[in-house]
């Protein structure tokens, strides 16, 4: 039986240099968004809710599960790509070294994971999850913006490219796909409502 599948990357989280970034958490916005989002027309297919092990994607997956009176189930592979090796990085600096990350998906950019090793790491962990999972429903997955890229970028069958990253608008954005061979995907949609930074994917591609 085909399942849908809902990919949901956390909304705004609070950024400190000084707690360690897997541990960071949901601001009030970034709540606030999470709790908009359980007006989706979906949210009742839910079935399993699963996370990463970061802070900010428990705390998401928390106000769904919550909502719903469902467990959640913690993930460590679903994690956004290992950063360790520059720990904190200033916004702009960050985004020059991501964006790097995506152009080279085969090289460690200033030792970070591989765009290629993290693409094959979370598309295992969701796989497995999917082939595991014992409920009915649909299954949601509560992540990070870069895992959800290179996810889409899969089940698109498209290159690692950043072009396919989720809007700018602080994340909180959904994909949906189903559990069948053909596995369709949405492109990105704002999980609390409100209108996304552009209404398709870039230059018109996209499945």
């Amino acid at each position: 039986m085909h399942r849908q599948v809902y990919f949901i990357t956390h909304p705004n989280v609070v950024i400190s240099r000084d707690v360690p970034v897997p541990r960071w958490p949901l601001s009030e916005l970034g709540r606030r968004r999470m709790h908009e989002g359980l007006s989706q027309p979906w949210i009742p297919d839910l079935s399993a809710v699963y996370c990463s092990d970061e802070q900010k994607a428990v705390d998401g997956a928390q106000i769904l599960a919550v909502h719903l009176s469902l467990p959640i189930t913690t993930i460590a592979e679903l994690g956004e790509n290992d950063r360790s090796a520059t720990g904190f990085l200033p916004p702009d600096e960050f985004e020059r070294v991501a964006t790097e990350f995506f152009t080279h998906s085969t090289t460690s950019v200033r030792g970070w994971e591989r765009a290629v090793d993290a693409q094959a790491r979370v598309v295992a962990a969701v796989e497995q999850a999917i082939r595991d999972d014992q409920t009915s429903g649909a299954i949601a997955f509560v992540s990070h913006g870069a895992v959800g890229t290179l996810l889409y970028c899969h089940l698109a069958g498209h290159p690692i490219d950043r072009r396919w990253d989720q809007p700018p608008n602080g994340g909180g954005n959904y994909l949906q796909f189903n559990t069948g061979a053909a596995r369709d995907c949405t492109w990105w949609r704002p999980f609390d409502g409100l209108p996304p930074h552009d209404g398709g994917p870039p230059h018109g591609g996209g499945p």
